[in-house]
């Protein structure tokens, strides 16, 4: 690549990041881990799972009883689920869980009003290990 080119680039990333930042865009962290993408976007932990929908309810049911939080309400049908739960500090959890395809499920956590990285990441996790 020439330097102009470069330059040009360059320019351009960082015009489109300061651009992103002031309006408010604000990507906190993206990643893909082994078992799907997982991004943490304005208080929302979204990930994709390796598995199908009915045995990612199935974790996720797992996974809030051993995180220990308590299961307020839970509801699903042929193409998404809901889960209700409260932390022992009276946070409340919104699990939504939405068939993707035969052998992928997207999950959407959110802690609070306006989210909580660490506690979704935690439950997410305790979501991978029960699947």
């Amino acid at each position: 690549m020439q330097p102009r080119a470069f330059f040009r680039a360059s320019a351009a990333v960082l015009c489109a990041l300061v651009f992103c930042v002031q309006s408010g865009c604000v990507l906190v962290a993206v990643g893909a881990a082994a078992g799907g993408t997982v991004a943490y976007v304005r208080g929302d932990l979204e990930a994709t799972l390796p598995a199908g929908y009915e045995r990612s309810l199935r974790a996720t049911q797992a996974g809030v009883r051993r995180m220990q939080y308590s299961l307020v309400s839970e509801r699903s049908d042929a193409i998404s689920g809901q889960f209700i739960a409260r932390t022992a500090m009276d946070k409340k959890i919104d699990v939504m869980v939405t068939k993707d395809g035969d052998a992928t499920t997207l999950i959407r956590i959110r802690v609070g009003v306006f989210g909580d990285e660490k506690i979704s990441r935690a439950l997410l996790d305790a979501i991978k290990a029960s699947l």
